[in-house]
Parts: C-alpha cells; structure tokens; sequence
C-alpha cells in the first residue's frame, strides 16, 4: 500500500520551531503510517478528544469510520476485516463500560489468532485510580485475552507505541494487543516525531527463528515412510498464506487432507483429497482416517479438545509431525515425534524444496482407496425432499447460489452444518472457533464487507445467535453494506437443545426461543434493511436465490425443522471414531 505524506493540517501548532501536535492527532497519523484505512467504534466522553481528531482524519479522506452500535459489535467487525484481509483490524472503545464491551471480541480475537489493535479511552492521568466516572482498569482486566498492552502516560510515547503495536499484533502467532490512552494524553499537545512503520522493535520482541532443516529431513523421511498419512491443518496454513504449499505437499505425496474449523478453505474441499472437517462435528471420514492414520501431519493447528475427542485415544496408530510457530503449543495436548517450529510458511516451502531433491514414490494408494469408500458409506446426510425445510437444504442451497461468497457465521448447529456442507477459499470462511462467540457473524460480516465492498459476503446466523448483537442492523443500515444474513431459524437454541435432548434425558432448560421471539422480517424493516420470510419448501430455492442477488443488504429468516440435530457427533467422553447419528445409525 501507498501511503502519502503526513498532513500537515491536524491541529498542528508551532513554539519555537517544533512541529506540535495533540496526542490523539499523534495517534490517527501513526494509524495513518501504517496503513489503517477503516476504524470501527463508538465514541464517550474519554476517547472525545481521540474522534475529534477522528473527525479530522475523515475531512481529510484517508479514513472510513464505522459507528458500530455497541463496541462488541465493532471488535467483531475488526476481526472480520483481518480475517478476511490478513491485515490488522482497528477498533475504539470509550472508557468504563465501552472498554468492558469490547471484552468478548477481544478474547475472540486472541482465542483464533487475528491480528488486531483496539485503542480504549481512559479517564485523565489525575483520576486513576480514584474510581472516577466509567473508570474501569481495562489494562488489567484484558492481560490474559492480549498479546501486549500499553497505558499511556505521555503523548511523546504514541507514535512508538503504535509501531510496536502493528509488529506484535500482526507477527509470529497473530493476536489482540490493547493501547489505553487517557483523556489528557490524547489532548496534550507536545513535539511530535513519527515513528516509520518496521523502523522500531518492541523491547525483548524477537521474530521466529527459521526452520530447523534437520527438523525437516525428519520430517519428511517420516512422510516417505508413511503409508496411511493424513494432513491435519489449522488455521495457522490461513494466517501464513500457506495453502498454495499445503496443497502442492498434498498432491505430491498424495496425502489427504482433514481441516479444523479455522482450517476450512486451506485447502479445495472439492478436491478428491479433502476429506472435510475432523472433530465433534466433522464428517465420518475424517474422523475414521485420523483414528487408523499411521502418520498424522500437523499443521498450524493446535490440538483443540473439539477435534481431538478423548485425547488418548486420537490418531492412536500414529507418529505425529507438528509445524508450528507458537513453541506454547508443542506437545502441550499431544507429544509430537518431529516438531518443525518456526512460520508454517516458510517450513513448507523448505519441506517441499527438500522433497524436490527426492524420487517420490508415494505409498498411499491403498489407503486412498480405503477413504473412497468410507465416503460412499458415510456421506453427509442428504435431507428428504418433503416436508419441513431442513437446515442442511438451505446451507446446500447457499452453496450453490454463492459459490465464491465470504462466510461468516454465528455459532451453534448452524454453523456446524455450514461447516460441513459450505466449500470455501482461503480466508473465505469467518467464524469465531476458539470462543465460539455467538453474536459473532452479522458484525464480522459488517466488517468484510466494508473492507471487501465488491465481494458478496452472506452470514450464516441462528434465530438465538442473532438477537446478541442484533442492533448492528443499524449500522448495516447506516452504510448500506449489502450483507446478506441469512437465518438457520429453528426457534431453539439449537445445540444446547441437542445435548439437553441427548445427555439430559431431554430436560429442555432455558433453551426455547419460541416465546418472545421477533419478527425477523419486520424487525428488519425497521432498520430500512430488506427482508423476506421463507416457510415452505417450495419457495426455498427461488426465493432464496432472488434475495441473495439484491443488491443491497438483506435478512433472510427461514424456518426450518424445529427438532433436526446435527450429525454425525462425537459425545463427550468418547473417541472420534464412535460418533452417533452416522447413516447407518439413523435408518
């Protein structure tokens, strides 16, 4: 990205020849430097000084505000922009309980690792510590869910600290780091110096080292030795831009390819080679492969509980080869026989240098054969063709309708059968998989939309999901973003009645939404968004595609069978090869 020259028309003043400015005009011209173009917040009375000079950075043109309408959504929205961008999302919050609201997007963030720099408010530096009006110690309250934070005491600190912020937050592991700036600071006026972005280095910060080659080498004699591989890919192939790599290991040693949910689009799920997602709700073949596997190969992914089922019985026939940049996530769930630590990126394209070097012979054409047929044994459920809608029907539909879309979804069973039956690119699918942050997709797909404004991006969403930041339908509206949100309504919260149905002896607690619930369709109008109602399995189709095709934003409720659960599934407890609800078990 190009970036012009530093204004020179933001409150400067001169004193005896220096160049002075505030410290929130400091702080929008460090954004500026390095490359922020879309901030996404809410204004109170701690940060006024830092939108004042907001208001400036708009006059001047470089800078898109979004005025989200409640700080969860605008944290949200940041995340979506880096995750579908690979930049780093800006987002501000007020002192007190707008600082408190950003919480949960914080830990999303931190939780799936996407580079983000939210700046709060805070009371003046007199007032610390005096539990002043909404002074809340937001530092403290978020050193677990960051990689950094900073609470500034001198406006001369801003520009440095900026520059530390965009290197920590977007190297090594992505994360969240947090810059809290008291009302004074941002007012203060003083000598200003910019900081270059990459020109400084955070104290005690060191970049990941380069992959070990004798690392390497063992891995990959491990690889030629294998004769029932499986690659298991995370979300770390996404954050390094390593799908071309990841593929061409693939396809060279003709090894499948399982993906977590932050792992989908890393590889072509069309491809004979995927065998989709792993875990709790992945797909019977997926989960038979990573049990009778002999050599599981690890890729930015981390071993999370959803996909390893009970841990001591996950892949248990196999070595296990881990690629991975955080050191923290080494044998920390699963020992790892050859650990290849460094940028996934980089270790696959040495790997496959390496692999160049060597006849290949790959020894897995058996083991191929074995996975085509539990593909036709266990498919993905195909629904009945009467009846009520059923969810997966409205997700295959989607699929077809928008094939190249941005997805973002809410969490719970929708997100689940999006996940097994949507086919998405490299930073194509959004959804919070740490956390599992309902309220999440409307305002992430908020925030692709507004980075990505050419690109179709539909949210996946929950009737009960939805209603948690159901408010960002007047942003939605504000902008025009032409989101289309389209919701998987079973008036349930639905996965929480799966399990009360299925390990509760079907006690139904606090999970019925039926009483209360909106309508959608006139709730939506109400914001000026375009709305439609789908009920009849007759109209899904048509109806479904017109509405996607408008061209501003638009939600779509359609209701679908109250009591469908989603299959297959892993219960609690239990390895990944005794899931319930396969084909054979539903017949």
């Amino acid at each position: 990205m190009t970036l012009t020259p530093a204004p020179t028309s933001i409150g400067v003043e001169v004193h005896q020849g220096h160049r002075q400015i505030t410290g929130a005009d400091a702080l929008m011209d460090a954004l500026r430097r390095h490359g922020v173009e879309t901030i996404f917040g809410y204004p109170g009375g701690a940060i006024l000084p830092i939108y004042d000079a907001v208001h400036k950075a708009e006059r001047q043109g470089w800078l898109k505000h979004i005025l989200v309408r409640h700080e969860q959504g605008g944290t949200h929205a940041a995340d979506g922009l880096a995750r579908a961008t690979g930049k780093v999302g800006v987002c501000f919050g007020t002192s007190g309980p707008g600082a408190t609201n950003l919480v949960t997007g914080i830990a999303t963030a931190q939780m799936d690792s996407v580079p983000m720099v939210v700046v709060t408010g805070q009371v003046p530096r007199s007032a610390i510590g005096t539990d002043a009006f909404q002074e809340t110690d937001i530092f403290g309250i978020t050193l677990p869910i960051v990689k950094h934070s900073w609470v500034i005491r001198d406006p001369a600190h801003i520009a440095s600290v900026v520059a530390q912020a965009f290197v920590i937050a977007s190297s090594g592991r992505p994360g969240p780091v947090l810059i809290d700036i008291p009302k004074d600071v941002g007012q203060e006026l003083f000598n200003y110096v910019p900081v270059e972005p990459g020109s400084i280095s955070p104290p005690g910060f060191r970049l990941p080292e380069p992959p070990d080659s004798s690392c390497i080498r063992n891995a990959l004699a491990l690889i030629e030795q294998a004769q029932r591989p499986l690659l298991y890919v995370g979300g770390g192939v996404i954050s390094a831009g390593a799908h071309e790599s990841i593929a061409a290991l693939a396809k060279r040693h003709q090894i499948p390819i399982t993906t977590t949910l932050m792992g989908k689009g890393a590889f072509d799920e069309w491809d004979s080679l995927s065998v989709g997602m792993l875990g709790m709700h992945g797909t019977a073949y997926a989960n038979f492969a990573v049990t009778d596997c002999d050599l599981l190969i690890a890729v930015g992914a981390r071993f999370d509980d959803r996909v390893t089922g009970k841990l001591d019985t996950f892949a248990p026939k196999a070595k296990v080869i881990h690629f991975e940049i955080d050191p923290a996530e080494v044998s920390k769930n699963r020992k790892a026989d050859v650990a290849v630590l460094g940028d996934v990126g980089e270790s696959l394209v040495e790997l496959l240098k390496l692999s160049k070097k060597e006849d290949i012979k790959p020894k897995t054409s058996s083991w191929l054969e074995q996975i085509d047929i539990w593909k036709k044994d266990y498919p993905l459920m195909t629904p009945p063709n009467d009846g009520e809608i059923y969810p997966q029907e409205v997700l295959l539909a989607i699929r077809d309708f928008a094939p190249d879309a941005y997805i973002t979804t809410d969490v719970g069973q929708h997100q689940m059968w999006a996940a097994q039956y949507l086919r998405n690119g490299p930073r194509k699918w959004i959804s919070s998989a740490g956390l599992g942050t309902m309220g999440y997709g409307m305002p992430a797909a908020m925030g692709v939309q507004t980075a990505l404004p050419d690109q179709q991006v539909v949210c996946i969403a929950g009737d009960a999901s939805i209603l948690m930041n159901i408010q960002e339908l007047g942003t939605i509206a504000q902008y025009n973003l032409p989101v289309k949100i389209v919701i998987i309504n079973n008036q349930w919260q639905g996965m929480v009645r799966q399990w009360q149905e299925s390990f509760y002896e079907e006690r139904y607690s606090a999970s019925d939404m039926l009483p209360g619930m909106p309508d959608f369709v006139a709730l939506a109008k109400s914001f000026r968004v375009g709305a439609l109602l789908i009920k009849n399995r007759k109209d899904l189709k048509n109806n479904l595609q017109s509405a996607l095709k408008q061209a501003g934003p638009m939600l779509i409720d359609v209701h679908v069978r109250r009591g469908e659960n989603c299959y297959p599934m892993v219960p609690p407890g239990k390895s990944n090869a005794q899931m319930v609800g396969l084909p054979s078990q539903l017949n």
